[in-house]
């Protein structure tokens, strides 16, 4: 049975082993991929690491990312008291939100998406979204509004959050206002670089992240700060994965979402 003070002993622990600037710093002026993850595997990000060589493609990087990040999530939960493990399991399905968009809109799946074991599943639906199921519940909801993935995740995922305190209730808000704020600012055209954006995002997380000290809050602004760290390292991945030998300036989270 999970409890509070196990979740945030463990949750304290993992953010204080976040990589810092000086690991970015290591990685990012690298532009092979072999030397990165050497340089990578020489710092707090030597975790996310394992099964990732200089010749695994990049599909197959995207594949490995998103199974830390399920089994992550499923860590998580696994600390959490009882009745808020449905909500934190739901946010395993953050990762596949790009997968279900493309599919909810064309309905053909990609060839890669055949071997990652969770969307395998939601392909085998074929056409009745109602037989689409993903972690820890179906999935099928998302697929019914392509325009509108991420609003029915983030209702079902309100739906799943059990009775709490009004304190506990103004975390939780302001964790979903931040980060659903964020996404808003980077479909900006005119944003150029999102580095402000992120850091600024990182900052509010780590802020709210502090302020729910054995709070069940904690465990959402935990998630959203590793998101990002798992983001930006697939971003240095993937572009060297598929670009090879070229030079990327900037933070790797740049990019605007699909």
């Amino acid at each position: 049975m999970g409890s509070l003070e196990y979740a945030h002993a463990r949750m304290s622990a993992r953010h204080g082993a976040r990589p810092d600037d000086l690991a970015w710093r290591r990685i990012e002026p690298l532009r092979e991929l072999a030397p990165m993850l050497d340089a990578a595997r020489a710092t707090a990000l030597r975790p996310w690491m394992t099964g990732i060589g200089p010749s695994t493609a990049p599909h197959a990087i995207e594949a490995i990312l998103r199974q830390r990040w399920r089994k992550l999530v499923d860590e998580v939960g696994s600390w959490m008291p009882e009745a808020w493990r449905p909500a934190v399991h739901w946010c395993a399905v953050l990762a596949d939100l790009p997968a279900v968009a493309h599919l909810a809109r064309v309905r053909a799946p990609y060839p890669w998406m055949h071997d990652d074991p969770v969307l395998r599943e939601l392909i085998a639906g074929g056409s009745d979204p109602a037989a689409a199921r993903g972690p820890d519940g179906p999935l099928a909801p998302l697929l019914l509004d392509a325009d509108h993935v991420s609003h029915a995740w983030q209702a079902e995922w309100r739906r799943r959050l059990p009775e709490c305190s009004a304190e506990t209730g103004v975390l939780v808000d302001a964790i979903a206002h931040a980060i659903t704020s964020h996404v808003a600012a980077l479909r900006d055209p005119a944003i150029v670089d999102a580095t402000p954006l992120l850091r600024a995002l990182e900052a509010r997380l780590a802020l709210l992240f502090r302020r729910a000290t054995l709070d069940p809050a904690a465990a959402f602004a935990f998630l959203g700060l590793v998101a990002l760290d798992l983001a930006r390292l697939r971003g240095e991945l993937a572009r060297r994965a598929s670009f090879p030998g070229t030079t990327f300036a900037g933070f790797a989270l740049a990019g605007r979402p699909a």
